[in-house]
């Protein structure tokens, strides 16, 4: 059975040549998809499944987005070390295998969760832009950068709709004041900031990439601190 080990070491040799990076997607790809049918449902419950999920996510979606750099290696460089830091991770936590409880058992928590990781994939392509467009200094980048942020930011919106019916269907109310829920909103609001700043002068360049660098903080903290720091019942 193909596990998610095998995908690492192509992830490392992406780091020089981009075919490898797209071998190691192939590899976690099946993964997913074998560990999903034994299962018997998708994969994405834990920090095992999640950190595999969204290393494939970030990329699938950098494929069309390496197009816009004209084949310069930095951003393929820059989603390989991504790719490859979030499935070692996800090695390292205990996979996910008791059956779900009854909350998780609906078709709304799947789709709000995928579309989350989807728009988390999008916000470390937009951060990787940014890292890429201060190295590089090249004003196309930022429209590069401007367009990954605005996709993941547009899913995540929706992710929010369908988790707010997920809530509602499994505890009565849209909205419980979890730490969790708190900091999703914080994100919300920072990418809504972002897109405004951008219509704004004196915020294009390196101000600008730099929000698209600091929002991808704000989500790993979001999907990974507040599970670890905080008490939460919104921790799955």
């Amino acid at each position: 059975m193909v596990t998610a080990v095998y995908a690492l070491p192509f992830y490392l040799l992406g780091l020089w040549k981009r075919v490898f990076l797209y071998f190691g997607l192939i590899l976690q790809g099946v993964y997913i998809i074998t560990r999903g049918l034994h299962l018997g449902r998708l994969p994405l419950v834990g920090p095992h499944d999640t950190l595999i999920f969204l290393s494939a996510a970030m990329v699938a979606f950098s494929i069309p987005f390496n197009r816009g750099t004209k084949g310069h290696p930095a951003l393929s460089r820059g989603i390989s070390f991504a790719a490859m830091v979030f499935t070692a991770s996800g090695i390292l936590w205990q996979p996910h295998n008791a059956p779900l409880p009854p909350v998780l058992k609906t078709l709304w928590f799947e789709l709000h969760v995928v579309l989350a990781f989807f728009s988390y994939a999008l916000f470390g392509i937009g951060a990787a832009i940014g890292v890429f467009s201060l190295r590089q200094k090249e004003v196309f980048r930022e429209a590069l950068q401007y367009r990954a942020i605005l996709i993941g930011y547009c899913l995540f919106s929706l992710s929010m709709i369908l988790g707010g019916i997920w809530a509602y269907l499994a505890w009565g109310t849209y909205w419980l004041w979890t730490p969790k829920e708190l900091w999703t909103s914080i994100v919300w609001l920072f990418y809504t900031l972002y897109l405004h700043a951008r219509l704004m002068q004196g915020w294009s360049g390196r101000p600008l990439a730099s929000l698209g660098i600091l929002g991808f903080v704000v989500v790993m903290f979001t999907y990974l601190g507040v599970s670890l720091f905080m008490k939460s019942s919104h921790t799955f």
